[in-house]
């Protein structure tokens, strides 16, 4: 099938994000799209230019073990994530109170860092944040940066570690020694 194909079903839905977790549609094969480390979209090696576009596939993108795929109603294809399929690139606090950190990712989607939201962190030291069903958003290196700077040390028996607080939640940026 098609990109344009793809982009005319899902267009159907209107704005909201459609419920693929409650589609099982029949696999139909791999497409060329290709989601780089760093949030670029690339379709036959050329990149997307049209962040809507990018929004709009983004709005059906399922991961299922290890793999992703663009699912519509009627089909499943399968597409390459490097490695996480979102980048979070901005934050800011809700309000006055500083209580609940607001979150934006490359594709839009904005949320609380909260439970249902939750930050982790990889054996490598890299930060994540769950955007929605099982789909992760790599935190950016100059957002990392300045939650280094608004994070508290607190003493463990393996070293300090770096957390701050949004909804509630305590959340680590991890140890350092």
């Amino acid at each position: 099938m098609s990109l344009e194909a793809i982009t005319a079903q899902i267009k159907a839905h209107g704005d909201k994000i459609p419920p693929v977790e409650d589609w099982h549609p029949e696999y139909c094969g791999e497409m060329d799209l290709q989601i780089k480390a760093n949030g670029d979209w690339f379709y036959n090696s050329t990149i997307f230019k049209r962040a809507a576009l990018v929004k709009l596939l983004a709005s059906v993108l399922k991961m299922e073990g290890d793999d992703y795929y663009l699912v519509t109603p009627v089909e499943k294809i399968k597409i390459t994530v490097d490695d996480a399929p979102f980048v979070l690139t901005e934050w800011h606090w809700q309000d006055d109170s500083q209580t609940k950190m607001l979150v934006k990712n490359n594709v839009g989607n904005e949320f609380v860092l909260d439970a249902q939201h939750p930050l982790s962190v990889n054996e490598a030291g890299e930060l994540y944040i769950l955007v929605r069903r099982n789909l992760l958003a790599k935190v950016h290196r100059n957002v990392y940066y300045q939650w280094v700077d608004l994070a508290k040390e607190v003493p463990t028996k393996n070293g300090t570690e770096l957390v701050f607080i949004s909804a509630g939640c305590e959340f680590s940026l991890g140890t350092i020694t």
